[in-house]
């Protein structure tokens, strides 16, 4: 009896809706699957295609930029993404020009870049983040949270620091990797007036509390320094990490208060 009562609501799903992918997503939900997120592509300042996964949460949800770490692509987040959705934020995770291929993924920015001949080193990605900044803010006409990981989570502060279609920052594991290049990222954080996340590992929690020492910390200005001996980037977060859930809880914290800001432009 259940499944022809089951049958029936799909049918009529079926019959009711013209969106054949709507109707996809709300099979896929009644059996308990995730649905697969959207593949974009766009360019970056030079021109070059990025690649990236979207995760859709809701048109009114606040939307994050998720940056990889070195060697690794847009999957570092795959399911991290996931419960960022169920948390209630829409997520775009990029391949940026500076990374590489991850449990059987490849990291599609990069391939290209090669395939270019571009160069591919951490500061050439700086363009990627910017040019994704600006198209997922434009995309959904807001401001955004912009998310880092490793190298990734030191240029998301430097961004942060100017770019105005960022309005949060999350830094996984950042240091001040580009000094010669840029100039100190420690001196140039005092400058911060917006709401800003950073942890690491506890052995790198002794450097990251350097980086933020000029930083006045309050409610809105956090570093997380883990009970545990932690993980490098973002990788703290996945479910295969034993310590990921205390990371969580102090992500989740503070991504709660997210929600209670304006990201209007």
């Amino acid at each position: 009896m259940k499944k022809i009562i089951f049958s029936i609501i799909i049918i009529s799903l079926l019959t009711a809706c013209s969106n054949d992918t709507k109707v996809a997503e709300l099979v896929i939900e009644q059996k308990g699957e995730k649905a697969q997120p959207e593949k974009i592509t766009f360019p970056s300042l030079d021109s070059l295609p990025i690649f990236a996964n979207l995760y859709f949460s809701d048109t009114n949800a606040p939307v994050i930029l998720l940056c990889h770490q070195a060697r690794y692509n847009k999957y570092e987040y795959a399911k991290i993404a996931e419960t960022l959705v169920e948390k209630g934020f829409t997520c775009v995770a990029i391949d940026q020009r500076s990374g590489g291929a991850l449990e059987g993924n490849e990291n599609e920015t990069m391939l290209k870049a090669k395939a270019l001949g571009k160069p591919i080193d951490y500061l050439d990605a700086e363009q990627d983040i910017l040019a994704s900044v600006d198209y997922v803010s434009n995309k959904y006409n807001k401001k955004i949270i912009l998310w880092g990981s490793s190298y990734s989570s030191t240029l998301a502060l430097w961004i942060a620091l100017e770019n105005k279609n960022v309005a949060a920052v999350i830094s996984f594991s950042p240091g001040d990797y580009f000094l010669d290049e840029k100039g100190s990222l420690t001196e140039k954080l005092k400058n911060l007036n917006k709401p800003m996340f950073v942890t690491s590992s506890k052995e790198e929690a002794k450097e990251t509390t350097a980086l933020l020492a000029n930083v006045k910390m309050d409610d809105t200005k956090i570093q997380y320094i883990p009970q545990s001996v932690g993980t490098h980037g973002s990788r703290a977060l996945w479910q295969t990490d034993e310590n990921n859930k205390e990371y969580w809880t102090a992500v989740g914290s503070f991504l709660e208060g997210l929600k209670k800001i304006n990201y209007t432009k």
